[in-house]
């Protein structure tokens, strides 16, 4: 299946942000994000996953901690996070003590059922 051309949805704003959760519809979300021209480090546990998703050109940057992350982006930063529902509480207890008041959190729980 050939992957969508994205590029007419550029405005001209680009944005950087993190995403949290690179599996297949986190990392199908940074394609589209990256081939809209906005700039993504992506979070994952798996170093290899984002290896492959890095040389895809899916993501300009992995990480594999959330103080990564948020070192890597600009502040004020946005972080999406694209992940199982049951994961998404206990992620962001982890994430926020990273983050600044100003920071945005995108969060997406998927359900297990998906």
């Amino acid at each position: 299946m050939d992957t969508p051309n994205f590029s007419h949805l550029n405005t001209g704003d680009v944005m950087e942000l993190g995403m949290i959760g690179l599996g297949r519809m986190g990392a199908n979300m940074a394609h589209r994000l990256t081939q809209a021209g906005h700039t993504i480090i992506g979070y994952t546990r798996q170093p290899q996953k984002a290896e492959v998703l890095v040389q895809e050109g899916a993501i300009a940057r992995g990480v594999t901690l959330f103080v990564e992350l948020i070192e890597a982006l600009t502040p004020p930063r946005t972080v999406w996070l694209m992940l199982p529902a049951a994961t998404v509480d206990a992620t962001l207890q982890t994430l926020m003590p990273f983050l600044d008041a100003d920071d945005i959190i995108i969060g997406d729980g998927i359900p297990e059922t998906y």
